[in-house]
């Protein structure tokens, strides 16, 4: 996934390039009409269509208010084995914790790789472990708003070496995203934006 990631990146302006490389070859009288037509267009230009310009709230909109992964929690008194057993009854890969009564309090997040390395490989019970002993405390979550552009969530996710971020807003916790959802989301604006790319060449816009 880290490898797919970072060829989005490396190679997100291949598409693009590829593209606009027929421009070229088009004939210059048309180039020119085709320059001119741009020019004399609204300010807002197919550039702000662009991924560049895709935010996490447009991610939550698509996953739906009742989708799996969107809004799935635990206390930090639940065992560890119940929290496991959610994951994999809902198919994902983290859970939101949260102190018991305090749903929209955010304490923390437990995820696959907290049950492998501080369950398994160390040789604990989960059934007698409670989340809150390995789960990865609020203080040391990295956080995105609804606002924050999914690249530069993709960007804090690769770098921090981590598959889910929780979105907060001014109210608290309201949900969460996974780089699957990051990475179709780029996948999609790519996608489009070769759409309107071809459209612009072909006299679309």
């Amino acid at each position: 996934m880290q490898g797919g990631i970072q060829a989005i990146f490396s190679h997100g302006g291949v598409i693009k390039n590829a593209v606009l490389r027929h421009m070229r070859v088009v004939p210059p009288a048309m180039r020119s009409r085709m320059f001119a037509r741009h020019e004399s267009s609204p300010a807002a230009s197919m550039e702000e269509h662009g991924f560049e310009s895709t935010k996490i709230s447009d991610i939550l909109s698509a996953k739906g208010k009742n989708a799996d992964g969107s809004w799935l929690w635990c206390t930090t008194q639940d065992s560890v084995y119940d929290a496991v057993k959610s994951m994999t009854q809902h198919n994902v890969g983290a859970l939101v914790v949260v102190k018991p009564g305090e749903q929209q309090s955010i304490a923390g997040i437990i995820t696959e790789r907290d049950y492998l390395r501080k369950i398994i490989v160390q040789g604990r019970s989960s059934k007698e472990t409670k989340v809150g002993d390995i789960m990865t405390e609020e203080n040391k979550l990295i956080t995105v708003t609804p606002d924050t552009k999914v690249l530069k969530a993709m960007e804090l996710m690769t770098d921090n070496r981590i598959r889910h971020i929780p979105v907060i807003n001014e109210g608290g916790m309201i949900g969460m995203v996974s780089i699957g959802d990051v990475v179709r989301a780029v996948v999609s604006e790519h996608r489009d934006e070769l759409n309107r790319l071809s459209a612009y060449i072909q006299g679309g816009y």
